[in-house]
């Protein structure tokens, strides 16, 4: 794409830009996607996103559908051309609508991103949670373990009582033919559990220990087809009871011979849930680091730029709203209203802007700079599975400039977090906590803190 650029004297931007074919080609094929994805359409393997929307949805030429949106995809492009990035999104100008295999010309005038000023660059001074596992939260990991190695034995005769456990012989038929699946000399059933139809279960109690009983019981069909039945006939050996298991040091050496003893057990169960933990209290970290130093920030942000975030949040809302089965009106209403949660955008959006204007200043103020590790390393945050993709897939729809926005405040963030003076709150005595949360602690206390995608995004 060709791309010239002109300073105004309000300055703004002023794009002149220049398609090629292949390049309208590519965002006709862009919006398509975008279409088919609105639409909930599925191409089928060696089907085009048209030959699924005309079989699917009965769209004859889904080209004329979205032609209204290849400018808009077009666009992203000459902003990455010029490496611009714009305080909001600038609409496309053109006279001829453009059309696949061919050439197309548009311009848009551009208000590109401001830049705004700190009142202090100085370390900033932040309190945080201390990284702990408590005792209780390990306590209820080894009831889990417990349970999941419980025995069942012989408890006193009586009849059988909903929720018991018994063991039972089954013998079982459909038909004359035996079920070799369901049959059994010997099994523990724990009434309740769902394990065998309710009409099952209620044949069995009130049976005693040595009782035979043969009946036929319903198991569940697919909807629209009949219940099926199978003959049974089950001995009700004995009724058991469950027994938990001790976990002790004797226990760990028989079942957990990595460990060996409870003590170290204890210690693997803390360093496993710290683990888990230690991603979002190293995003905690930098969220509050974000915010703190959002507070120096000093500047008017246009009305334009507010409108447009708030845009962005409302779409994205909507979006994790209806994925979650509720109406945006329901979700509203859980907020307060329309007053309340009018209210409630408009800070969040404030606040958005204000800590990333405040991280690209601190990028600017420090002289810190962008390598392709750090873009893969925003990247890693959206698919932790295929970093490269998450680039690739931006790259092919223009947001490349976007992408280095990202990186350049996740890398500023992870600066004022690196030097920032902090206060762990609540920190327990290191005589009562596990040796990993020790060492999870002198890592803050050095400074030497991992961090996670920026606030500010």
């Amino acid at each position: 794409m060709k791309v010239t650029e002109k300073k105004l004297d309000d300055g703004k931007i002023l794009l002149e830009a220049a398609a090629s074919p292949a390049e309208v080609g590519h965002a006709f094929t862009l919006a398509q996607y975008a279409f088919a994805q609105q639409m909930g359409i599925q191409p089928m393997a060696g089907q085009t996103v048209a030959q699924a929307a005309e079989q699917q949805a009965g769209v004859k030429d889904l080209d004329s559908i979205v032609r209204p949106q290849v400018a808009d995809f077009l666009a992203p492009f000459a902003l990455d051309k010029r490496n611009i990035v714009p305080a909001f999104p600038a609409k496309p100008v053109y006279s001829a609508e453009p059309k696949r295999g061919s050439a197309f010309e548009f311009t848009m005038t551009v208000t590109p991103k401001p830049e705004y000023e700190l009142t202090s660059y100085e370390p900033v001074s932040i309190t945080i949670p201390s990284l702990e596992i408590a005792e209780a939260e390990i306590d209820q990991q080894l009831a889990y373990m417990a349970d999941s190695y419980a025995e069942f034995v012989t408890d006193e005769p009586r009849p059988v009582a909903a929720g018991d456990s018994v063991f039972i012989s089954l013998d079982a038929s459909q038909n004359g033919k035996s079920l070799d699946g369901l049959n059994t000399d010997g099994r523990t059933l724990i009434l309740g559990l769902g394990l065998m139809p309710p009409t099952f279960e209620e044949q069995l109690i009130g049976m005693e220990p040595g009782q035979t009983k043969e009946f036929s019981f319903e198991v569940p069909a697919l909807p629209g087809a009949d219940s099926e039945k199978i003959d049974a006939k089950v001995t009700i050996k004995e009724i058991q009871k469950k027994v938990l298991p001790t976990i002790d040091d004797e226990w760990v050496t028989k079942n957990m011979p990595l460990y060996p003893n409870l003590a170290a057990l204890r210690q693997g169960i803390a360093d496993t849930m710290m683990m888990s933990m230690k991603p979002q209290y190293d995003q905690l970290k930098l969220q509050v680091a974000s915010a703190e130093l959002g507070k120096r920030f000093q500047g008017k942000i246009e009305d334009a730029v507010y409108e447009a975030m708030r845009d962005t949040l409302l779409s994205t809302m909507r979006a994790q709203v209806a994925a979650q089965g509720m109406s945006f009106e329901e979700f509203v209403a859980s907020q307060g209203g329309d007053q309340q949660f009018g209210m409630m955008l408009m800070l969040q959006s404030r606040e958005m802007l204000v800590q990333g204007y405040a991280l690209d200043a601190v990028f600017r103020h420090e002289k810190l700079t962008i390598t392709d590790d750090d873009i893969l390393a925003v990247c890693a945050t959206m698919s932790p599975q295929d970093p490269a993709a998450v680039k690739r897939q931006m790259d092919e729809e223009g947001r490349g400039f976007a992408l280095r926005e990202m990186a350049e405040r996740n890398k500023a963030n992870q600066w004022v977090l690196d030097h920032a003076n902090i206060t762990i709150e609540n920190a327990p005595s290191a005589a009562a906590e596990p040796e990993s949360v020790q060492e999870a602690e002198a890592n803050i206390a050095r400074e030497t803190i991992l961090g996670g995608e920026s606030a500010a995004e």
